[in-house]
């Protein structure tokens, strides 16, 4: 077994923070990285139904990122093929209005730069979301902005916007995501699957 993934399946750092959201949960760090993976999909936190299910992106977001990478989900959920790893690792809770908190600072801190350095170099980085931008990429521009400048940093690393139902209306407004940037991708993804 991986030591560095046990630590963090372990870890309660956030364990009072959590008790005090509306949803009053417990941490259920979501782990899924393999050294060697091909492909490394930087998100943002597990939503409520991935701290159910305790494997990323088992919701609609999930259904909408594996469209967008050309991924069926036995390719997407072989760590030998594909670690996903979020700015933080459990579920942050809603707030009193049910809209997600952001993740925790205290969990990116502590574990990603080691799980960054676990997994190496990998061909190609999917970055999901305003959190992995500024991260991975030092962003400090916009969502919008950072992923129309995806040339930037293609082809290995590729910026997106969260693929949550919220971003529909966002994707109407920006018809290039789909049009220009999407059939790169899945090119991408392909090329690298087959290397």
């Amino acid at each position: 077994m991986n030591l560095l993934a046990d630590q963090i399946r372990s870890c309660r750092l956030c364990a009072d923070t959590f008790a005090q959201t509306f949803t009053a949960h417990e941490p259920r760090p979501v782990v899924w990285f393999q050294s060697g993976s091909r492909i490394l999909i930087a998100g943002q936190a597990p939503g409520a139904r991935v701290h159910e299910s305790g494997r990323p992106f088992t919701d609609p977001s999930g259904d909408r990122l594996r469209e967008w990478l050309g991924l069926n989900e036995e390719v997407f959920y072989d760590r030998a093929q594909v670690s996903i790893v979020p700015m933080a690792f459990c579920f942050p809770g809603y707030n009193t209005r049910k809209a997600d908190l952001p993740p925790p600072p205290i969990c990116g801190r502590t574990w990603h730069d080691k799980v960054m350095q676990e997994l190496g170099e990998v061909p190609l980085t999917v970055l999901v979301g305003g959190h992995a931008h500024k991260y991975h990429l030092g962003a400090r521009t916009p969502v919008t902005e950072t992923v129309r400048n995806w040339r930037d940093h293609a082809p290995r690393v590729f910026a997106l916007p969260h693929p949550s139902w919220r971003n529909t209306a966002w994707l109407k407004k920006n018809p290039w995501f789909e049009a220009e940037l999407l059939p790169v991708l899945r090119a991408r993804v392909q090329e690298v699957l087959n290397d």
